[in-house]
């Protein structure tokens, strides 16, 4: 930018100005102090003003400062100039290879439908799928900076699919369950009304008896995930109580074996152990084993509950049962809501589908773990390992 031009005709107006003063007699001393800051002023004013200096943003501000900036950030981030990568977090780097850095975007991704967002040159975002594995989804977003310059980020949406898929199955499922007692009652209620004048009493009373058995299951199951949903929503708050482990083994798994099943319950424990725990939750753990390990184990066969030490910080808990077992492919899925080897064997025994899936969220609770081992026409063992307390008191 160039100086301004000095203002002659401001300066041509003071000269005047101070010659008239001067001719009506002011003392010159004062006409020329006048004449000095009028010509002073004029000369600031024509001054040159000072330069915005601009900001460095070109690439190498770029690749310095802000890789600093994403290099820790847990969201992928790449940034590109012209389409090639010149930085990559580390996150991206772990998700698409070092090897992206240098080359171009599109090659680096190769998934269709991100290339066209790339090649869309526009900012925005899409969603994709199977960008690392097949079974991802993600989120691709794109900034436009000076410079040819680009920032995409990927925003992993898997668990958040992960968690819709699980809620809308979970909502299928509980409605089935539930629907399926309730179709049985209903029918066998319109059935006793429609004849109830002609119904044989005996007919009656088995049509009453299923009802009150449907009725049983049904009831069984409200109370069951209403359970699970408590055990959840309490999943990420540590039990602060002190309790005494083998006792409360001991108690719950006497109270699940009650009845004509006690004499077939075979108990020990090496010792005391004191956990920290929920009272309610841990007798809901055991009764749930042992109550599967009967149903489930050959009818007449004993199932053992032993509570032993493992090294000097953990207790074991093994619920065994004999019987058929279960088969390899099964065992992964079944700590699942309502997943069933047999389905029509579990309702015939009262099973509600969800007595596992309380046990493991109680497991995870209580920062323990959870173990099924079986083997086919032997029988099936759980292990429930927990960490012990060290404390002088049991509460």
């Amino acid at each position: 930018m160039s100086e301004r031009s000095f203002p002659w005709p401001g300066f041509a107006v003071a000269v005047v100005a101070c010659i008239f003063l001067a001719i009506l007699g002011v003392d010159l001393v004062y006409v020329g102090v006048l004449f000095l800051v009028w010509t002073g002023s004029l000369h600031l004013v024509s001054a040159r003003p000072p330069e915005n200096k601009p900001v460095a943003t070109g690439p190498a501000f770029t690749r310095d400062n802000m890789a600093d900036l994403f290099e820790h950030s847990e969201t992928p981030v790449v940034i590109t100039e012209r389409d090639r990568v010149i930085v990559a977090n580390l996150a991206a780097r772990k998700l698409l290879g070092g090897h992206i850095v240098g080359q171009d975007v599109r090659m680096a991704l190769r998934q269709p439908e991100a290339i066209r967002l790339l090649a869309r040159k526009a900012d925005g975002g899409a969603v994709v799928r199977g960008l690392a594995r097949r079974t991802d989804i993600w989120r691709i977003n794109r900034k436009s900076l000076p410079g040819g310059l680009a920032v995409i980020e990927f925003v992993n949406k898997t668990a958040e699919a992960d968690i819709a898929r699980a809620h809308t199955d979970f909502v299928a499922n509980a409605s089935h369950e539930l629907r399926t007692p309730l179709a049985s009652i209903i029918g066998y209620v319109e059935t006793l009304r429609e004849d109830v004048d002609r119904l044989d009493p005996r007919m009656a009373d088995k049509f009453l008896g299923t009802i009150q058995r449907e009725a049983k299951r049904l009831q069984d199951l409200v109370s069951d995930l209403m359970s699970l949903s408590r055990i959840e929503a309490e999943k990420h708050d540590l039990p602060s109580k002190t309790l005494d482990l083998s006792k409360l083994v001991e108690r719950a798994a006497h109270d699940a074996a009650s009845g004509e099943r006690a004499p077939l319950l075979d108990f020990e424990t090496a010792q005391a152990f004191e956990v920290l725990g929920d009272r309610q939750q841990l007798e809901q753990l055991v009764r749930n084993l042992v109550d599967n390990a009967f149903k489930y184990g050959s009818p007449g066969e004993r199932v053992t509950v032993r509570l032993h030490p493992r090294g000097d910080s953990r207790v074991r808990l093994t619920v065994t049962d004999r019987g058929d077992g279960i088969s390899p492919e099964h065992i992964p899925h079944l700590t699942r809501r309502f997943y069933r080897t047999d389905p029509g064997r579990s309702r015939a025994s009262g099973g509600t589908g969800l007595g596992l899936a309380i046990v493991k969220h109680i497991v995870e609770r209580h920062r323990g773990r959870l173990d099924i081992d079986s083997t086919p026409g032997e029988g099936t063992r759980v292990t429930v390992t927990l960490p012990i307390e060290k404390a002088d008191e049991t509460v």
